[in-house]
């Protein structure tokens, strides 16, 4: 008995877990944040391209997008040896997801990227044409804009929906912060969907309603983690589950 006990305490997911899970989930929000306030100038300056440019600026908002990546898979393969233990295909398709989802903001930097290297060396340039430069640029801003439709957009809708599911079935926080997961992640998809096919203008204030449920979702999860960790009894309960009928870990 004493036996069982020890391996049920070893084995339940570690307040260090949490925390790392926690303050990665945060990582994400700090990042794309300070990504898109610094990406203004050139999303929003059709003569970013052919003038002076504050190409640091957005070169650092660069740089915030690939830590957001990596955040992003970080937070997957953080919980993925905790949420396996309920279903574990569901698991390895967040992990799966999150790292897809990291993958299209890593090109989607890339437009921009382009951006600033056509803007110095055509500064550099005898002449140049304006008109044509500006549509290069509006053409990879554009670019841009499809990656965070199909990344941030309806990918991370998806995955949200897995994690949200494992979350609310272990009752590892409480159900009330998988629940805006479950309602945020449809309501995002729905919506990068419809903006997809043109129903919703980019600026809509219904894809602003749609991002409220899944930042609430993520942030609410993040601070829990670190403040208070998993809930130890559920997943020691899920333990002793697995323990005693080793089949219902595929279940």
């Amino acid at each position: 008995m004493k036996t069982h006990q020890k391996n049920t305490t070893t084995e339940t997911p570690s307040r260090k877990l949490a925390i790392t899970a926690g303050m990665l989930y945060l990582i994400t929000h700090v990042t794309s944040i300070g990504a898109f306030v610094l990406y203004d100038p050139i999303l929003h300056n059709t003569d970013y391209i052919a003038g002076p440019g504050p190409d640091t600026q957005v070169l650092l908002g660069v740089l915030f997008e690939i830590i957001l990546g990596l955040a992003v898979v970080g937070t997957a393969v953080t919980l993925f040896p905790v949420m396996k233990r309920w279903n574990e295909g569901v698991a390895l398709g967040y992990v799966g997801l999150r790292t897809l989802e990291a993958g299209i903001i890593a090109v989607g930097v890339i437009p921009l990227l382009a951006i600033v290297t056509l803007r110095q060396q055509m500064m550099e340039a005898v002449a140049a044409d304006p008109a044509s430069l500006t549509t290069i640029s509006n053409t990879l801003v554009a670019l841009y804009q499809w990656t965070v439709l199909l990344g941030p957009g309806l990918v991370c809708g998806t995955n949200t929906v897995l994690m949200a599911y494992l979350m609310y079935r272990s009752r590892l926080v409480p159900r009330f912060i998988p629940v805006l997961g479950l309602v945020g992640g449809p309501l995002i998809f729905i919506v990068n969907a419809a903006k997809m096919f043109g129903s919703i203008e980019q600026n809509s204030l219904w894809l602003l309603f749609a991002v409220l449920p899944i930042f609430a979702w993520e942030v609410s999860l993040a601070v829990w983690l670190i403040v208070k960790g998993f809930n130890q009894s559920a997943a020691a309960s899920e333990l002793d589950k697995t323990t005693a009928h080793p089949q219902m870990k595929a279940a």
